[in-house]
């Protein structure tokens, strides 16, 4: 790890994955950054996640692999789809040594918080502000002025937005667009190993397709359980937040005439988290003079295609990437970001509006084309616009 020299004061609001994440990174170019966290503590809610090649490449070059995978789980197989009713496998796709050969890495499942403490590893504990909720960006030519609620100021070179779907941020980059309702909320929950069907603790990705509904689960913690996340109409129900719950009842009755397998699951689980998934479009532009966005902020998308963590540590390797290579010019630097990384995460997000509809549909001659063609279909090849980029090569280029 190069030597930290003297260079731009850069702000890192948010100190979640995304914000640990580019910490991490510009301490690997020889950078320094203050991260701004509003919790008191750092801690990450939510469940599991899937970390594809495309990411767990940039993980190893940070040398926080020994450490990730105390915890996570290689999968051997992914994209296990079966149907509803009675989980007729319509297709699966074998991952082990597969992904190493085509992508030179494995695809991992982890807790949210596995990944998150392995991030902050990499991150200097001096340079983490707990208790900093910003509240006020003032953009200006050479930096920004930031506010928070305790009514402190901090003046700032380079201001990194990774503070989440409700970014402050954001609007002293964007104009404003308030989310639209999508219709879909998500349940998800964590099942103790001991008490999960020996069926779920294989290391296999499995997604059981319905009608206007999706349930999946895979193991996490080495193991120690199984993360549950399952899409279902929302109703009335328009809460986006971490925190807010159901009961499992609730979750029960979006499934009950399911195959009992995914009902056992919901059954074994603890309280459910739920949450409203809102449509956002795709920013045409997310970097304003010295301010720029990262992760969620930036472009948050459906979690279909299950990139949303992997592309805010892309982001983070570029845009460190890309302050190192211009320190005395951070506004072209954030530029060079927003350029290298735009085009990707806006097909990201299209792409992952669609599968929406995909995996909902209705049983019927739909239903039966789509099972046909996932039955046809090579998603770990088809999909190598996904694994197969190397975003720090990329934005060298």
């Amino acid at each position: 790890m190069p030597a930290l020299v003297h260079g731009p004061r850069i702000a890192i609001i948010g100190g979640g994955i995304g914000g640990l994440a580019v910490g991490a990174f510009l301490r690997r170019a020889g950078l320094t950054a203050t991260v701004y966290e509003q919790a008191p503590a750092l801690a990450e809610v939510g469940a599991g996640l899937v970390v594809a090649p495309n990411a767990a490449r940039l993980l190893r070059r940070l040398d926080v692999m020994e450490r990730f995978l105390r915890r996570a789980v290689p999968l051997d197989w992914g994209w296990e789809f079966r149907r509803w009713a009675d989980g007729t496998v319509l297709s699966v796709e074998k991952l082990s040594g597969v992904c190493e050969r085509l992508y030179g890495e494995r695809t991992y499942v982890v807790h949210r918080a596995d990944l998150f403490d392995t991030l902050r590893t990499a991150v200097p504990g001096d340079w983490i502000r707990l208790g900093a909720r910003c509240t006020s960006v003032d953009a200006g030519p050479d930096g920004a002025l930031l506010g928070f609620a305790d009514g402190s100021q901090v003046e700032a070179d380079v201001v990194i937005g990774a503070d989440g779907v409700h970014s402050v941020v954001r609007g002293a980059v964007a104009e404003p667009a308030p989310p639209e309702y999508s219709g879909i909320c998500a349940f998800r929950t964590v099942v103790p190993a001991h008490a999960a069907p020996d069926f779920a603790l294989r290391p296999a990705q499995t997604l059981w397709l319905g009608p206007g509904r999706h349930f999946v689960h895979y193991p996490i913690g080495d193991g120690s359980a199984v993360n549950v996340v399952a899409f279902a109409p929302a109703g009335d129900f328009t809460d986006e937040s971490w925190s807010a719950t159901a009961t499992i009842e609730e979750f029960h009755a979006e499934f009950a005439d399911w195959d009992p397998r995914v009902t056992d699951l919901i059954t074994a689980g603890g309280v459910p988290g739920r949450w409203a998934l809102l449509d956002r479009a795709p920013l045409r532009h997310w970097s304003r003079g010295r301010i720029t966005l990262l992760g969620d902020a930036a472009h948050p998308m459906f979690p279909f295609f299950a990139q949303g963590a992997a592309q805010s540590i892309e982001d983070a390797a570029v845009l460190a990437r890309c302050l190192a290579a211009s320190l005395d010019d951070p506004e072209q630097a954030l530029k060079q970001y927003e350029s290298a990384r735009i085009e990707r995460t806006t097909r990201l997000q299209q792409a992952s509006h669609a599968r929406r509809d995909i995996n909902h549909l209705p049983d019927g001659p739909e239903q039966q084309a789509r099972d046909a063609a996932l039955a046809g279909s090579d998603p770990l090849v088809s999909n190598g616009w996904i694994y197969g980029h190397d975003a720090e090569e990329v934005s060298a280029s």
